[in-house]
């Protein structure tokens, strides 16, 4: 695996009490908890090394909050792409209680009414994938795990769907890269959480 190419550091935001109780949380600019501000502070240390050409950040705030308690805020552009997935008629819902009207219901396969479906949200990660690669060096993106997944089943030339195999904890840490050569692209890191142990 080579070195000298440029990677892609994903960092999804630390703990909300949305994510706590497992709400699909799209749009709604809920804040970190408490333990969520000590698990963004933990990152500092845990992507202190590589140098970034760029860090994006989404608008909202528990990845806005994140990105700036790891200490990236003054780097940072904020990027509206990176916002999570717009979950319509399902924001505030847990995934049992939309099976309990829609048994067979999958987020990636259907989509959610009102909001956006798997390959808008594979469209704004193309976007994000492209804006990385033209950075000519590494990239540091903060966002929310969903739009992550799908950014990451791009990276990989996969349909957006295929980002439900992928899962991601609160804080965690990615990193994407290249195997030989820039055609050949790869996760080299996934779902990192050592930094919140330590």
């Amino acid at each position: 695996m080579s070195t000298d190419l440029p990677i892609i550091c994903l960092v999804r935001h630390g703990e909300t009490a949305w994510s706590l109780t497992g709400q699909h949380t799209g749009l709604s600019d809920v804040p970190l908890t408490e333990r969520g501000e000590q698990a963004a502070r933990a990152l500092a240390q845990r992507l202190a090394g590589p140098a970034f050409s760029l860090v994006l950040t989404s608008p909202l705030q528990r990845a806005a909050r994140t990105c700036e308690l790891a200490g990236f805020e003054a780097a940072a552009r904020v990027d509206a792409d990176l916002c999570e997935w717009n979950y319509g008629a399902y924001e505030g819902r847990r995934t049992a209680q939309i099976r309990a009207e829609r048994p067979d219901w999958d987020l990636f396969r259907d989509g959610c009414p009102g909001g956006e479906s798997a390959a808008e949200v594979g469209a704004r990660a193309d976007r994000i994938i492209a804006r990385a690669r033209a950075a000519g060096g590494n990239a540091l993106l903060f966002s929310s795990g969903h739009l992550l997944r799908v950014l990451t089943a791009r990276w990989l030339a996969l349909p957006p769907e295929a980002g439900r195999l992928l899962l991601l904890g609160t804080a965690s840490v990615s990193v994407l890269g290249y195997e030989h050569n820039a055609g050949e692209p790869v996760v080299r890191l996934w779902n990192d959480t050592r930094h919140l142990s330590a």
